[in-house]
């Protein structure tokens, strides 16, 4: 292939993560911003139904952030959760992400946080172990378990995380059904963990329900499935992306009440409802050139039986040194945890 040829590719890919990353970061903000917006009423309550007021405000913070002027983080979560107000049920992140959003340059950076990245887990005395345990660490130590999630991201990043948006299993197969479901192309025949069951999708086109379509985005192990975690990110944007075409086109409007009942029990976040117009603003001014998505290093490693993902002294330094000047924070403002120590390692997987 020519170096003309190559240079072509490279910004087909990056053309494709940017959109990638408008959808994703539209999604979130469409269920939480744009439900507002529509329905009046019926959206508040079910946004109010939504909110969580237990979740505190970044520690890392002497004051609230203003989203108009200030740089600010919000966490995006995905969970395996089927019921978001189960809240005793053990739960843990599938999926996360954090969007820095910078309303002074009208601009995002996407991280996406591999769940099997070995971190530091916050309040638990240097206790390392995956990312997407901290949730359960947080529960078994007596923490809000998204509070432990949040604060164990900010101690990798070593920057304030002022919101969090969470949406579960059970909320991602309701949104499939309210826009009508998704079509797909499926390489290979395999079988795939849905809610408490387990879904066939054979291979080629298909329609997909919810239930279907959580099935598809979540199959990672099967023995046709080469590509792992990549083939089920490749899967996660394809339905995604569909999922938010259907939500801002005319028959997705006219579906936003099914939607915003989906919504109320599967959503939760600690923006405050007042807060919803502010962040809106900055979000609508955004080009999509000005979404940029952070890919994170990382190498595999196996411990004592259990396969993490490694992130490297000199790649974490990167991120954070990225983050840290995008977010127009200075060093001696922040009075971050230690992502070094190590005591022992998990007996759960």
């Amino acid at each position: 292939m020519g170096k003309g040829n190559e240079s072509r590719v490279v910004r087909i890919q990056k053309k494709r993560r940017k959109k990638w990353a408008f959808r994703v970061m539209g999604l979130i903000l469409i269920l939480i911003i744009g439900i507002g917006s529509y329905l009046g009423y019926q959206a508040i309550s079910a946004l109010t139904k939504s909110h969580d007021s237990e979740v505190s405000r970044s520690k890392r913070r002497q004051k609230p952030v203003e989203p108009k002027k200030e740089p600010f983080a919000v966490l995006l979560l995905g969970s395996d959760q089927i019921d978001t107000k189960a809240e005793q049920k053990i739960w843990r992140p599938d999926v996360i992400m954090v969007a820095a959003v910078n309303p002074k340059t009208k601009s995002v950076k996407l991280l996406s946080i591999p769940r099997d990245t070995k971190v530091t887990i916050a309040n638990t005395d240097g206790f390392r172990d995956k990312i997407n345990h901290s949730a359960y660490w947080g529960k078994m130590k007596g923490k809000n378990p998204i509070d432990n999630t949040r604060e164990t991201v900010e101690n990798l990043l070593d920057i304030p995380i002022d919101y969090y948006a969470k949406v579960n299993f059970r909320g991602f197969v309701d949104i499939v059904d309210a826009v009508g479901g998704v079509d797909v192309n499926n390489r290979y025949t395999f079988r795939g963990p849905a809610i408490n069951q387990m879904k066939t999708i054979p291979a080629g086109q298909h329609h997909l329900n919810g239930m279907e379509a959580l099935a598809y985005v979540r199959q990672r192990k099967a023995e046709q499935n080469i590509e792992g975690d990549m083939g089920r990110n490749e899967r996660q944007q394809e339905v995604i992306s569909q999922i938010v075409d259907k939500m801002i086109s005319a028959e997705g409007i006219a579906n936003f009440p099914k939607i915003s009942r989906a919504v109320g029990d599967n959503l939760s976040f600690n923006i405050d409802i007042g807060e919803i117009p502010s962040i809106a603003a900055v979000y609508q001014n955004i080009p999509i050139s000005n979404i940029e998505t952070v890919k994170v290093e990382t190498y595999p490693d196996k411990i004592k039986g259990i396969s993490y993902l490694i992130l490297s002294e000199k790649e974490k330094q990167r991120i954070r040194d990225l983050f840290k000047q995008y977010m127009e924070l200075k060093s001696e403002e922040d009075n971050p945890q230690s992502d070094q120590t190590s005591n022992g390692f998990p007996g759960h997987r």
